[in-house]
């Protein structure tokens, strides 16, 4: 009883204010206080003061709930709250971080801020119960396709929670991004034109205006094989090449083939021995459906397989390409010591195989999907007061927005990727499923994965050092966040509501596949420290790296063509540049996937970068220490990043995408 201060802060957006009314109640231990309006005109940004007087003993603060009461003559809007700190009248202050929307005529129940990891048998638990029940009839599985990861029930961005949803800013800038490079090829007549390119040069006239230096100098530098090599470790895919011990029985690449590009020092079984060949296959992409028209006319596909050598200057090129999986005289393997032509066109075909996997697998399925796969059970299982929650809300953000929108405009029937890409139609979902057959957990975890495909010692690895830094400062940040709420091991264990988020991601996103090493649950403190920097390497790091990057790699169409309208060559001696121009995607089809690859490349406004947590969900001293320290962290790794670029393996060509200032905390592109 008695009189509570409240401070209540409105949230920063242009849109964050309402002139619809505001209630609240106060929750305790001993009861629950009266509704009691605030106040009925909120200014965006602003903190607002009042008084809430009770006659009934509260006791301990636990909760909150807020109500929004529209006018009868108003139109109603949303308010975002940002924070609401109440001083009791013993002079005990709460914490109640907000940081959502209440939209419509609706109410909202608070935890107070201190985390907690707590039994199911008390009045706070009950509150918790009640919003998870709330969270769950907003956030509903939907299966996408079999075999693929569920996905939220929405089928349009209006269906989304309306917290999931695009700031007012970052919609704007995301259509004017659009819109500016549409307008451009449009005015050229571009968009509309279906005709092969009459020569390669006129690719570069598709846009004057948006461009970078990077992929300026790509279109330079893209026939040289030393460039196609270093894109295994630093273009947009880092994720498919792997140390070559032993060829494969269907790779019958001899010693004499690749002599000359070996020199006469030494030999292919030498090389092999020493570790020094790599391996690219893309099996994956055998039997896929292929996109059966585009401008009606048919597409090609096949399953390549590229052979790699790291020469004595620690150069990774391409030294045998057999385009498909079974060998033979129609399967011919392609050599350096080639045609130009023929050489040329076996590397454009490798390319297009790389740009199905990359987007389809390693991008989509590898970053998206398994992102929302966490934002959907981190909202269903994880009260907003329960620290793994804190940990990871910062890096969901936006996802279930992209998430929709990609699926209605870009993978859905009609979508962009049926009009460009070999991949279209029923193959995406094929592809998908196939990929999820692959995925590991050992695949999931950067340092995991780079000692399995043997790249631990590789030179000019840039994904890697630049990953496994901010790997290791994610690592020791979550670490201590997790050993401050959990003090041993059976604490991880008895945690019914992390148990039941872990097996939701397991069930939904991993769809219960055993032999995958994906963990059902969490034994122990260290498993629960890997499997959360998992998930947030993964929303963050990783999608910066096969993301940001796309218009910087493939803005010159033949460094990453995503159709080939002319079958794989069956022989040697017969391509000309006729040939290779009649096999590229269309002037239309090239020119609508560089204004998809510029948009997802150009992040839009209203950006969080990684580890800059605006909103403040630990409350208590401790977990904002740790966060200060993954921040100095995060410095560091930038500052070595921006050093190591000084002196770049290709002239004009840096490895940025890692650095921790330009890595957004989330997928939200």
């Amino acid at each position: 009883m008695g009189t509570f201060k409240l401070t209540v802060a409105t949230g920063r957006d242009v849109q964050a204010g309402t002139l619809d009314s505001i209630c609240i109640s106060l929750i305790g231990r001993k009861g629950e206080s009266p509704k009691k309006k605030l106040s009925h005109v909120w200014v965006p940004g602003k903190v607002s003061y009042f008084d809430v007087k009770t006659d009934v003993d509260l006791g301990e603060l636990v909760a909150l709930r807020l109500y929004k009461q529209t006018h009868v003559f108003a139109i109603p809007n949303a308010w975002y709250g940002e924070y609401i700190h109440i001083t009791s009248p013993s002079g005990r202050i709460y914490q109640f971080p907000v940081y959502q929307w209440i939209s419509g005529k609706a109410s909202l129940l608070v935890h107070e801020g201190t985390g907690s990891i707590l039994s199911m048998n008390d009045i706070i638990s009950e509150h918790r119960t009640e919003q998870l029940e709330k969270e769950r009839d907003a956030y509903k599985w939907k299966v996408y396709a079999p075999g693929v990861p569920y996905c939220i029930d929405a089928a349009d961005i209006t269906d989304l929670p309306y917290n999931e949803q695009f700031s007012g800013v970052k919609r704007g800038s995301f259509l004017v991004n659009l819109g500016v490079a549409g307008l451009e090829v449009v005015l050229k007549g571009l968009i509309t034109c279906t005709d092969s390119w009459k020569n390669l040069d006129d690719i570069a006239t598709i846009f004057c205006f948006n461009r970078t230096d990077v992929s300026d100098e790509v279109a330079q530098i893209w026939r040289e094989d030393s460039f196609f090599g270093y894109q295994y470790l630093n273009g947009n895919n880092p994720m498919i090449i792997r140390k070559c011990l032993q060829l494969p029985e269907n790779f019958p690449v001899s010693d004499s083939m690749v002599a000359a590009s070996l020199g006469t020092s030494t030999d292919l079984h030498k090389e092999l021995e020493n570790g020094n060949i790599f391996l690219a296959d893309y099996k994956i992409l055998e039997g896929i459906p292929v996109n059966d028209s585009i401008n009606g006319k048919k597409q090609y596909m096949t399953a390549p397989m590229c052979l790699l050598w790291k020469d004595p200057q620690d150069q990774l090129r391409p030294i045998a390409i057999q385009l498909g999986q079974t060998p033979g005289d129609q399967t011919p393997i392609f050599l350096p010591s080639d045609s130009e032509w023929d050489w040329m066109l076996a590397k454009m075909w490798v390319r297009n195989a790389e740009f199905q996997v990359h987007q389809t697998v390693y991008h989509l399925l590898h970053t998206h999907l398994f992102a929302e796969v966490f934002n959907i059970a981190t909202h269903r299982q994880l009260p907003r007061n329960h620290p793994v929650f804190k940990i990871v809300i910062p890096h969901l953000r936006y996802t279930l927005d992209i998430n929709t929108l990609a699926r209605k405009e870009l993978i859905g029937p009609g979508g962009v990727f049926d009009q460009i890409m070999a991949v279209g139609k029923q193959g995406i979902a094929v592809l998908l499923k196939k990929g999820m057959e692959e995925v590991t957990y050992s695949g999931l975890c950067l340092p995991d994965d780079i000692t399995a495909r043997g790249l631990d010692s590789i030179p000019n690895f840039f994904y890697r050092d630049d990953g496994k830094m901010i790997w290791e400062a994610m690592e020791s940040f979550v670490s201590s966040v997790v050993q401050h709420y959990y003090k041993s091991d059976e604490s991880v264990r008895s945690d019914p509501e992390l148990q039941a988020w872990v097996a939701e991601i397991y069930e939904k996103g991993f769809l219960s596949n055993q032999s995958s090493g994906i963990p059902s649950s969490l034994e122990d403190v260290s498993s629960l420290v890997k499997y959360l920097t998992m998930v947030i390497f993964r929303c963050s790091a990783q999608h910066a790296a096969v993301n940001s990057g796309q218009f910087d790699f493939y803005a010159w169409m033949p460094n990453g063509p995503s159709s080939m309208k002319s079958p794989p060559p069956t022989s040697k001696g017969v391509t000309t540049l006729q040939t290779i121009l009649d096999t590229l995607p269309d002037v239309n089809t090239t020119t609508i996937g560089l204004l998809i690859v510029w948009q997802l490349s150009k992040e839009p406004k209203d950006r969080r970068r990684l580890g800059k947590y605006r909103d403040v969900h630990f409350t208590e001293a401790a977990p904002q220490n740790y966060i200060e320290e993954f921040q100095d962290k995060l410095a560091v790794v930038s500052k070595k990043v921006i050093e190591r670029n000084q002196t770049p393996v290709f002239p004009n060509l840096p490895y940025l995408y890692l650095d921790p200032n330009v890595i957004e905390n989330s997928v939200s592109i």
